[in-house]
């Protein structure tokens, strides 16, 4: 059965972005190293310290379908069709992908779901045994706290933002999780890996 993990960047005041949607230096440590790191499904190519890319690059081998929000579709035009990680995308929207894009990525491995319950639970068919990637924000805190989430995953930079888009969205309330099941330390970036107590 798939397990689902709710992944991103983040600063350590616990933000995924600017309010505007920028990163700032939250990537700087995707270019900081000399160790290629490749997302397979988009063709994306980073170097990175050997440490980050001996844990990142299973980690990203290992996603099959990754779920996203409208408004990161939007933000990166659905990466022109091609899934950031993994073979297929879900993309939880009430409104239809935009009829251009469909046209100009007619072979694009992307779904559609109307809630996040029903994004998560395509995912995790379309997944089978694999690794289904949730991005952080208002949909990852929204399956988080809908007990849809099995980890944590956290790429930590030493930046503090301020303001910003919060890792786990508008979600409030306690969730315990288990102490850090993997803790690996890169060049500018901390990478912890938490499991949900259940």
């Amino acid at each position: 059965m798939a397990r689902v993990v709710m992944q991103a960047v983040v600063s350590v005041d616990g933000y995924i972005a600017y309010p505007d949607d920028s990163v700032g230096p939250l990537f700087d440590w995707y270019f900081n190293g000399d160790t290629e790191l490749s997302a397979r499904a988009s063709g994306w190519t980073f170097h990175v310290s050997r440490a980050s890319a001996d844990h990142v690059q299973p980690f990203w081998d290992a996603v099959k379908v990754t779920v996203i929000g409208r408004h990161l579709f939007d933000t990166t035009n659905g990466w022109d069709g091609n899934p950031a990680a993994g073979d297929q995308l879900v993309v939880v929207t009430h409104r239809p992908l935009p009829q251009e894009w469909l046209a100009a990525h007619p072979d694009a491995p992307f779904h559609t779901a109307g809630s996040v319950e029903v994004g998560i639970a395509l995912a995790k068919r379309l997944a089978g045994d694999g690794l289904v990637c949730v991005t952080a924000g208002d949909l990852g805190g929204q399956a988080f706290s809908a007990g849809l989430v099995d980890e944590v995953a956290m790429d930590v930079a030493p930046v503090v933002l301020g303001e910003g888009v919060r890792f786990f969205g508008s979600h409030a309330g306690a969730v315990l999780l288990d102490d850090p099941d993997q803790v690996v330390h890169g060049d500018r970036v901390l990478h912890l890996r938490y499991t949900v107590k259940r």
